[in-house]
């Protein structure tokens, strides 16, 4: 459930920015900002990922549900951008922390002979997500209060979700490993051998998220602004992709656990740098619709190589802190800078070249895969944090 409103709330934005830059009278320059501030929370978040080493996996996720359905319904009720900015920002603290925090769940409680495979399913509700968004938002596009509907509707199902999570329990690797442990310091593990690991794994997400959070966040606007697309083609070809991209992200976890990390990396990065450049380039609308089905292919198929490898490669004591420093610190960088990067090229080049030309990042980024990670299928987690390169 924490993945599916991630996709959901990623396309509500996605697919309200024009609405909203017409409404609050935002030039592109101001869109990519927009974006970029409101990512920014997603580095934010590793102020309570951190936490879940200290606190318990448990406690933080019931922290993290309650605080995304109170910003999210405060950000349909926002008044004018700077509000609608930060109640934007606070939602996504809450709701990437919560993520994570459900990763780290999925990695500490599932055998490792099915880790890929379940960390690939969890991360599919995200193109869920997106799939129920991109369906009902041009509907909700039409309402009286319009774009703002979409976050009011995205709220109400946190409530019950909130209520049906309190008979979740502890992992019991934490609770093991937790017991007797004195409370230690979110730099802890940037002293010891773990040290270059994190930099690495950071720099590998950094460079992801420069292509696919650009993948399809302003696909509509390039596909409304550059080849004159209507928001209900725009609707009706973001669902088609995604319906079409969430077998292969259910697939990617298994691949994961059958042919292994790097070699499943080598063909979901390679699919989604493919897409996400065919997506920006091409000019026939089932051509695009085609393409776009592996650019959301890489916003998701990528995410469960990279959950994978920072679960598996850090001590349980640790690996609240290796997500929070490798996804949320570094990686996120990359995650909040590249929407500003293409908003400003944007306004000399267009959308089309300015977030196609970002389709070369996962091809470093695979490359850095193969030179410095170990293969880590079917080992237990025990084994693969004392792996080296």
């Amino acid at each position: 459930m924490a993945t599916f409103f991630e996709g959901y709330d990623f396309y509500a934005l996605t697919q309200i920015l024009p609405n909203l830059r017409a409404d609050m009278d935002l030039s592109r320059a101001g869109a990519g900002r927009l974006v970029a501030f409101i990512n920014f929370g997603t580095m934010l978040a590793y102020l309570l990922i951190g936490r879940a080493d200290r606190w318990g996996r448990r406690r933080v996720l019931m922290i993290t549900i309650t605080g995304y359905t109170v910003f999210t319904v405060l950000s349909g009720l926002a008044p004018e951008v700077y509000s609608f900015a930060t109640f934007q920002l606070l939602a996504r603290l809450f709701l990437i922390a919560e993520w994570a925090t459900s990763m780290v769940y999925a990695a500490e409680e599932f055998p490792a002979s099915r880790r890929g495979t379940v960390i690939g399913v969890i991360q599919a509700f995200s193109s869920l997500g997106s799939i129920v968004c991109a369906a009902v938002v041009p509907l909700l596009l039409m309402t009286p209060w319009g774009w703002r509907t979409a976050y009011l509707v995205g709220g109400i199902p946190l409530v019950a979700l909130a209520v049906a999570r309190r008979s979740l329990k502890e992992t019991q690797r934490f609770a093991h490993v937790s017991a007797g442990v004195a409370p230690r310091s979110s730099w802890e593990i940037l002293r010891g051998p773990y040290r270059r690991r994190v930099w690495q794994v950071g720099a590998i997400w950094f460079l992801t998220y420069v292509c696919t959070q650009n993948a399809v966040t302003f696909w509509k606007e390039f596909a409304v602004g550059e080849r004159g697309l209507t928001d209900a083609q725009v609707g009706l070809a973001i669902t088609i992709a995604a319906v079409g991209a969430m077998p292969l992200v259910f697939l990617s976890g298994r691949i994961l656990d059958v042919v292994g990390r790097k070699k499943g990396a080598l063909i979901i990065y390679g699919a989604g740098a493919i897409g996400t450049f065919g997506c920006y380039s091409l000019h026939n609308v089932w051509a695009l619709t085609a393409s776009l089905v592996f650019g959301i292919f890489a916003v998701s198929g990528t995410l469960p190589v990279l959950n994978a490898f920072t679960t598996e490669l850090f001590p349980t004591h640790l690996r609240g802190d290796a997500f929070a420093w490798c996804n949320n610190l570094i990686g996120r960088l990359g995650y909040v800078l590249s929407p500003l990067a293409v908003g400003l090229a944007a306004e000399e080049v267009g959308w089309g070249r300015a977030v196609s030309a970002t389709a070369i990042f996962p091809v470093i980024a695979l490359v850095l895969i193969f030179a410095w990670l170990p293969e880590t299928m079917s080992r237990d987690l025990e084994d693969t944090s004392r792996l080296s390169a």
